[in-house]
């Protein structure tokens, strides 16, 4: 015998008596397909999601089963404008005074060598974080980007070549109006000693190599260039930005971190 809906007890909404209220509190690392905006168009991908909102202390518990139905009746469309407004659905269906909504995804670029013009795709790591209390909504995006970097030290003082490593930069900036990710993309690489490319042929190879060996830069002048660039970008309004150089000649890493509120 199937029960009536309205009959079903709705223990969520109960009344709690302990006076501790939740500040989030929803679903974590759950798995949707997504369409991505970009530059060029769109591209599918899968998201990592975390939804939560505040729960007060009157009450017992949230509606989980709310947050995938949001998630499911998004198209599955990504981009900074719609995020937004998810997040102002999702306050409003959860009953809630705010809220946060956090999407992982790799986000793809097809890069041509630059010698060659062979194309390949490079896979980068973005995250989208919102929040929302009341009526106001903050967006913050995080990329870590893979690149080169060349150590000047070594090239000053070695007769043959200098070491070179594998280098993250990773920005997690606040964004005002849209943004494409390509554009913090481009923003952290043309700092570098050289980017990253998935395939290359030996001229290309020759090229990445040279570059990099003319264009030598510690952790310290990398991030300092970084910064410079979102300094000028109007569209950010903060951020925290942290460079990790994989070392090649050290088992640890060389890291520096530079954080800046630019409306405080």
């Amino acid at each position: 015998m199937v029960a009536n809906f309205n009959e079903i007890p709705d223990v969520q909404g109960h009344a709690d008596t302990r006076e501790i209220a939740i500040q989030r509190v929803g679903i974590k690392d759950i798995r949707h397909p997504v369409t991505v905006h970009d530059r060029s168009g769109a591209q599918h991908t899968v998201a990592t999601v975390t939804m939560a909102v505040h729960l007060p202390q009157h009450l017992k518990g949230t509606h989980m089963s709310r947050f995938v139905q949001i998630l499911n009746e998004q198209k599955f469309n990504l981009s900074v404008g719609h995020f937004r407004s998810m997040l102002v659905d999702m306050r409003q269906r959860l009953e809630s005074e705010s809220g946060y909504v956090e999407m992982t995804f790799p986000f793809f670029v097809r890069k041509k060598a630059p010698v060659t013009g062979v194309e390949s795709v490079l896979d980068y790591e973005v995250t989208f974080m919102g929040e929302i209390d009341g009526d106001q909504t903050t967006i913050n995006i995080k990329l870590v980007a893979p690149v080169t970097s060349l150590c000047p030290c070594s090239k000053k003082i070695s007769d043959y070549g200098a070491h070179n490593q594998r280098s993250h930069v990773t920005i997690n900036a606040r964004i005002e109006g849209e943004y494409w990710i390509e554009d913090l993309i481009e923003l952290a690489e043309k700092e570098a000693s050289c980017e990253l490319y998935s395939l290359l042929k030996r001229p290309d190879e020759k090229y990445v190599t040279e570059k990099a060996y003319d264009n030598p830069k510690f952790v310290e002048d990398m991030i300092r260039d970084i910064a410079a660039q979102l300094n000028q970008e109007e569209r950010i309004r903060a951020y925290c930005l942290e460079v990790e150089n994989f070392e090649a000649i050290h088992n640890h890493s060389a890291y520096a971190m530079i954080e800046l509120d630019k409306e405080t």
